[in-house]
């Protein structure tokens, strides 16, 4: 009997042991990405779409879509969307292109107190992500989308990663749970650049147009660049750095910790630096 009708609906990651999920993932590991959405629906608990559409979160958003109106329902998985103030207006157009495509709305956090990025910088000083890139992540995606999953009651999201991205993602299974207990399901983790771009074509999905220009994984402006080679797609994002991965699926503790350490330690500085500002020096004024 498959693993899939052994379970009932899970309520929350504790139900996932390691035995439970590596189960789970033999099981799912077989199905195509459509039933394993289909089978996220059924059984996962307050289950939304975290996207950047990128080309994998739109196959997904399309299948979602499909699975919707098949069973004649509003849109099945509510949307989340991180805005960090600093993508491309491309990808701000695609935002509204998949609204109407979908009829759907997307939930849209971006940094805490900021609604752009003159503002943001007038915060935290311009181009932090190459003055301090760890907090930059921290402020612009990490914390929006922790407010985010606690604000919306998140227990589980569907991502856009896949094995072929390679670096961090080259081993990813299909379903797994993070630090913080947030349950992940990678629905196309199997599926390659040529999977995802002949389905985006034939079912006419929306895209960012800076694809026809050469791009393949798009994030913010200041952090893209067409790919170096066709075999690794991400190979644009952080050109030059050993760095793959936004802060999104990194350990949250620990970057909560690396940001509290580095707020402090600029607050210490504030600190030093006015006490050791001399005192103005009094004029006596003659009379």
């Amino acid at each position: 009997m498959p693993v899939s009708t052994n379970i009932s609906r899970i309520q929350s990651a504790s139900d996932l042991t390691p035995e439970v999920l590596k189960k789970l993932n033999e099981h799912l590991s077989t199905l195509e990405p459509r039933e394993i959405i289909e089978w996220a629906i059924d059984h996962l608990p307050n289950l939304f779409q975290t996207t950047a559409l990128g080309l994998t979160g739109l196959v997904s958003l399309d299948i979602i879509s499909k699975i919707t109106i098949d069973r004649n329902e509003q849109h099945l998985i509510p949307l989340i969307f991180l805005d960090t103030l600093y993508h491309f207006d491309e990808t701000i157009d695609l935002v509204r292109r998949c609204e109407e495509t979908y009829d759907v709305k997307f939930n849209i956090f971006k940094p805490i107190d900021c609604a752009n990025a003159k503002e943001f910088e007038a915060e935290h000083g311009e181009r932090l992500w190459e003055a301090d890139e760890s907090t930059y992540d921290y402020l612009v995606k990490v914390e929006p989308a922790q407010r985010a999953y606690e604000g919306l009651q998140v227990k589980a999201v569907i991502t856009g990663r896949r094995r072929s991205q390679k670096g961090d993602r080259g081993e990813i299974p299909v379903l797994e749970v993070d630090s913080t207990g947030l349950i992940k399901l990678n629905p196309l983790a199997f599926w390659d650049f040529k999977q995802v771009w002949t389905y985006i074509r034939a079912n006419e999905v929306p895209y960012n147009s800076l694809i026809d220009q050469g791009y393949r994984s798009i994030g913010d402006w200041h952090s893209t660049k067409k790919p170096a080679s066709e075999e690794d797609e991400r190979s644009g994002r952080w050109s030059g750095k050993e760095k793959t991965e936004c802060g999104m699926h990194q350990d949250y503790f620990k970057m909560r910790a690396a940001f509290m350490a580095a707020k402090k330690k600029k607050e210490q500085q504030r600190q030093t630096a006015t006490s050791n500002t001399p005192a103005p020096i009094a004029v006596a004024s003659s009379s």
